[in-house]
């Protein structure tokens, strides 16, 4: 009996890729065939509005605009728990109310947050390798980095916000920073989909506990943009016991994070995310 390929789409940063490759190196077995799509986060949230792929990585703040075609899986999460996303400009310059800023894309987490302070800043979008090198030539007075690159960039180069004070500014209650998740098609059968969540939560759970072997892996055969110890670094902040399985806390954000955008007029219609996971109850029901 032939598998059913299932199309998942991740984004090339190292803690995407650390959450897949276990499934890539073969080290689950599953009922479906697991074929990999590599993009970064704005190309994958333009597929996602299209519904373009199976499962896909997704900025937790695209996701009420995709809610009614796809659910939301409970693994694969990034959140940022005092850090994350950075404005940064040149040193010692002083930005203008309508200041242009370089964004990774329009539904991203950073972007919406970002939105919420600067209302009148004029922005661009650009890939997130391209926002360096768009404040450095002028392009951009400011942009806001994100995945890998918030841990080097240009000496030249100084933060002037951290999306993390932003974010907590508005949440009022330390909540961590919902950066980026996993949706699925609804139109999969939910027993298929359940499975597809078992599936890829067991993916992270094993690259969690084979960290070292999966890094060194991951290193040897190029596969991500940094050396060994900056990984170890990332991985810390975004890959880790937290990105397993979504706890009471992150679900807290994620709602705070649909509130928000709500208010600030981004979502027309308020959003419950208790609402938008797949419901593990049929599972139940099916083996009662």
């Amino acid at each position: 009996m032939l598998k059913r390929t299932i199309k998942v789409g991740h984004s090339p940063d190292a803690d995407d890729i650390f959450m897949y490759y276990a499934i890539k190196f073969g080290w689950i077995s599953s009922e479906f065939v697991f074929e990999n799509y590599a993009f970064d986060i704005q190309k994958l949230n333009e597929m996602a509005l299209k519904n373009e792929l199976d499962i896909s990585a997704i900025s937790f703040a695209l996701y009420p605009l995709i809610a009614k075609e796809q659910c939301l899986l409970r693994t694969g999460v990034s959140f940022g728990e005092g850090y994350g996303p950075k404005l940064i400009k040149k040193k010692g310059t002083k930005l203008k109310d309508n200041f242009i800023v370089a964004l990774s894309g329009a539904h991203t987490t950073n972007a919406l947050i970002f939105k919420t302070k600067y209302k009148n800043a004029r922005i661009i979008y650009k890939n997130f390798l391209d926002i360096e090198s768009a404040v450095l030539s002028g392009e951009a007075h400011a942009g806001v980095l994100i995945h890998e690159s918030i841990l080097d960039f240009d000496d030249s180069l100084e933060v002037e916000c951290e999306i993390w004070d932003i974010w907590q500014d508005l949440n009022k209650n330390n909540l961590p920073l919902p950066l980026g998740g996993m949706s699925i098609r609804r139109s999969i059968p939910l027993n298929s989909a359940i499975k597809c969540e078992e599936a890829l939560t067991k993916a992270v759970q094993i690259a969690i506990d084979g960290k070292k072997i999966l890094s060194k892996m991951l290193l040897d055969r190029n596969l991500v943009r940094v050396d060994d110890k900056k990984l170890e670094h990332y991985l810390n902040l975004y890959a880790n016991n937290n990105s397993i399985t979504l706890n009471n806390i992150q679900l807290d954000s994620i709602n705070t994070l649909f509130k928000i955008g709500y208010d600030f007029g981004f979502y027309n219609t308020p959003l419950d995310v208790n609402d938008c996971l797949i419901p593990l109850e049929y599972k139940e029901f099916r083996e009662s």
